[in-house]
């Protein structure tokens, strides 16, 4: 049902002026890409057609040198190394202290971060909310994907969330990540139908063809 994007002046504006620590995001290009991490949780389809774009598209601006995953399971994690991708697996630390356990975590990803000089965090399917201070350090160089029409149907349950509401088109939103819920600034969207004999495993298949195709270009206009 088609794309709608910010407009492009409208995305290098937002990505070069707003403040973070690590400074603005520079120009990437084929010889030398911006270097980027991507989160997963799951399958990492969203991941693995993120970097076959990558490896495909010649005249591509940003690389794929690290995915991570906080789940031992995810079966993305293989899908990486398939694609010759670095990947590691950090699970959340046996700490009793809720706010500890999230802090050790978050430094862990950190430091590999660090030592693999990432400059752009692509979350894909990241079942994990990063904490305020792990956006203050990225932002806005941390992006998500999520797959509804933002700001409708925020949270983890999306696809059931859009079922139960009975809606006639939902789809899939990249957004910047803020410290809130799915409330980050948005850069794009994909609409689909939603048909009266869905379930949320036919319309998150659906969803995920323009998933697929959405990232990559938004990801593609910010880098350049």
């Amino acid at each position: 049902m088609g794309a709608l994007f910010r407009r492009a002046q409208d995305i290098y504006t937002a990505a070069h002026v707003m403040a973070n620590e690590m400074g603005p995001l520079r120009t990437g290009s084929a010889l030398d890409p911006i270097r980027c991490a991507i989160l997963i949780s799951g399958s990492g389809s969203g991941m693995q057609a993120m970097v076959i774009h990558q490896q495909t598209q010649l005249d591509c601006g940003h690389r794929t040198e690290l995915v991570i995953s906080d789940n031992p399971e995810a079966t993305g994690l293989l899908k990486a190394e398939i694609l010759g991708i670095s990947a590691h697996c950090i699970v959340l630390p046996q700490e009793a202290d809720r706010t500890l356990r999230r802090h050790l975590h978050e430094q862990q990803i950190q430091d590999l971060l660090q030592e693999h000089q990432i400059e752009l965090i692509l979350l894909s399917g990241y079942m994990r909310l990063v904490s305020a201070n792990f956006v203050d350090v990225w932002a806005p160089r941390i992006i998500n994907i999520h797959p509804s029409l933002l700001p409708a149907f925020p949270g983890a349950h999306a696809h059931r969330d859009v079922l139960t509401a009975g809606v006639e088109v939902s789809g899939c939103t990249v957004h910047y990540v803020d410290a809130g819920m799915d409330s980050g600034e948005i850069l794009g969207q994909r609409r689909v139908p939603v048909f009266s004999d869905d379930e949320e495993s036919s319309l998150a298949d659906r969803v995920k063809i323009e998933e697929h195709q959405l990232y990559p270009e938004v990801i593609d206009r910010i880098v350049s």
